[in-house]
């Protein structure tokens, strides 16, 4: 009895010690919070987010709420629900991180909007139609931005939307606000040391699985310049 008991207390720690390094290096699981990346995701949807492969334009990530856009602290969770999170058996409900899509890297200069109200990218107008939010009713798509701006990323630094953009509090909202000591428009670019990882497929409910690609809009876009220290904002000062 003893030997059999010390066997299954090797496999369960080695299990929870196995589950707890694939979280904590490889993969890890989190619920959508909000509305802001319908149709592409919804409330309540399970997400795969991966850890290893970088990120580039266009995918769909996951970060900490360093920057305050979520405004007070969410409440603690219980001590149990914690516990669960970290070894990787319950997935994490998203309280401090948001999930949004990457439109600029570091030196990257975006824009809103070109005379058909599309966003561009360096010079290049993206081609957002197989991801923004649709109107089930109406069938209307959304429009790219109801907001123009200009600006270059800074270093160190992604330019992040929603893809419901009249429901996402995404980079453009931050635009505009001032925080004392920093540089005009610091809070609109998310810090790449932020970033949790990419979100590569819907896992739950059974009936919404399927993978998350990489738009074919991001794909041929031109090459960033050299980044600025600090934001440069050229046109409006967004909030929202």
């Amino acid at each position: 009895m003893l030997a059999w008991l010390r066997e299954i207390t090797i496999v369960v720690i080695g299990a929870l010690v196995a589950s707890t390094l694939l979280r904590l290096f490889v993969a890890q699981m989190f619920v959508i919070p909000s509305s802001s990346m319908e149709n592409t995701l919804l409330i309540g949807d399970r997400v795969a987010v991966q850890k290893i492969v970088p990120f580039q334009r266009g995918d769909v990530v996951v970060f900490r709420d360093s920057l305050g856009w979520l405004g007070a602290a969410p409440p603690e969770e219980e001590i149990g629900q914690k516990v669960l999170i970290f070894i990787g058996l319950a997935p994490d409900e998203s309280a401090n991180h948001l999930i949004k899509r990457v439109v600029g890297i570091p030196g990257d200069h975006v824009t809103c909007c070109d005379a058909q109200g599309r966003v561009t990218v360096n010079g290049v107008a993206l081609n957002e139609a197989e991801y923004l939010y649709v109107e089930p009713i109406t069938g209307r798509r959304a429009d790219p931005s109801s907001r123009s701006f200009d600006v270059i990323v800074p270093a160190g630094t992604v330019f992040v939307m929603g893809d419901h953009r009249n429901a996402s509090q995404d980079s453009r909202c931050h635009i505009g606000e001032e925080v004392p000591g920093r540089p005009e428009g610091y809070q609109a670019f998310v810090p790449i040391t932020d970033i949790v990882g990419t979100a590569v497929a819907v896992v739950y409910p059974f009936g919404r699985f399927h993978g998350l690609v990489r738009p074919a809009t991001y794909q041929n876009l031109p090459a960033p310049a050299a980044a600025p220290k600090d934001p440069v904002i050229k046109g409006d000062r967004v909030t929202c």
